[in-house]
């Protein structure tokens, strides 16, 4: 199992810290570092960033959002991020959510499975830089009846064949991304819970396409957080997961609280969404069960983590993306090297 890292968003105060954590990761040996996108900073322009300052580690989107840019415009800027990186480019794409999707981007959030189907078969027509012609549901190219004419793209990427991730909740869309995708980026997992709420479905998926899962790289972010104290560790996180379970998307299109059901929280859910939603944020931080944070992230010294990690790599996990915690620079670098000692304990690394 490898290790990542995902800095998260650009923009939030600590961005001279993270560029140093991407250093330190690309000098312990992480296999890759992840940013973020939703409606602040833009990930390809972090991605170049960290490329320009860093020497072997890959760079990934964690996700570009499908909304966000045309297809071919993705297979331009992953096309260009790998000449510049000499292949460390890997491309993670999203629909994001339905607040998103139509309050920042203008975009409807409709036929999310469907549209993201035609996404991926455009931007992976477009990189094999044949002349881009494509007649789907949501998308024709050129278009009909106009000037438009079949252009290739002129930039050659360092490698051929460009890892694609997705990033999938839902059973149908874990399904497809098995299908079509090289790889899936998952959030909240848990171990206990990874095969039946993620892994089964992306089998089936690969079975639908006559795979395997060999060379499909099934990637979550985990935070982690060193210390003895596990239950304050817990509390550390309680705002993130009340933000995702309670805040994100809407009442009936929220994919995270959805997810925290199917882990058998029904009723915790329930009460942190309704909690967020009226703006009582932190009582619904209050109410996400200890369990439940324990369960998605690595917290304790390094030998509960090394245990932790353990359980990943046998639930089917083969790069274990990590977002270090802590409240100073220091304190995140000390995250990051027991990420790599723990894995080494484990006889993961």
């Amino acid at each position: 199992m490898r290790l990542g890292i995902n800095l998260g968003y650009w923009g939030a105060g600590m961005d001279g810290d993270n560029l140093a954590v991407a250093q330190e990761a690309d000098r312990l040996g992480y296999d890759v570092c992840w940013a973020a996108e939703a409606y602040g900073s833009d990930a390809p322009t972090v991605l170049a960033w960290v490329a320009a300052k860093t020497e072997r580690i890959d760079v990934g989107s964690a996700i570009m959002q499908i909304p966000a840019r045309q297809p071919a415009m993705t297979a331009m800027t992953a096309a260009t991020l790998d000449s510049l990186t000499g292949g460390r480019f890997r491309l993670g794409l999203g629909v994001s959510g339905p607040q998103v999707s139509e309050g920042w981007y203008g975009v409807k959030f409709d036929k999310p499975l469907a549209r993201t189907r035609e996404y991926v078969e455009i931007v992976r027509k477009a990189m094999t830089r044949e002349r881009l012609s494509y007649d789907g549901e949501h998308w024709t190219l050129p278009l009909p009846g106009g000037p438009g004419k079949p252009i290739k793209l002129t930039v050659h990427p360092e490698r051929e064949h460009i890892p694609l991730y997705i990033a999938a909740i839902g059973p149908k869309n874990l399904e497809q991304t098995g299908e079509i995708a090289d790889g899936a980026l998952l959030i909240f997992p848990s171990a206990a819970h990874l095969d039946e709420t993620a892994l089964r479905h992306i089998r089936a998926g690969r079975e639908k396409a006559g795979l395997t899962m060999d060379g499909f790289d099934v990637c979550p972010t985990v935070p982690l957080a060193l210390g003895e104290d596990v239950d304050a560790l817990a509390d550390v996180f309680r705002p993130y997961t009340a933000l995702y379970v309670g805040g994100m998307g809407s009442r009936k299109q929220n994919f995270y609280n959805q997810l925290a059901q199917r882990m058998g929280y029904e009723k915790e859910a329930a009460e942190i969404q309704d909690k967020y939603l009226a703006g009582d944020k932190a009582g619904a931080a209050a109410a996400v069960p200890q369990s439940l944070i324990d369960q998605t992230s690595l917290l304790g010294p390094v030998e509960r983590i090394a245990e932790r990690m353990t359980a990943y790599a046998e639930a089917g996990v083969t790069t274990l993306t990590l977002a270090p915690a802590g409240f100073t620079l220091d304190e995140r670098l000390a995250a990051l090297r027991a990420g790599v000692e723990a894995a080494e304990r484990a006889g993961l690394a």
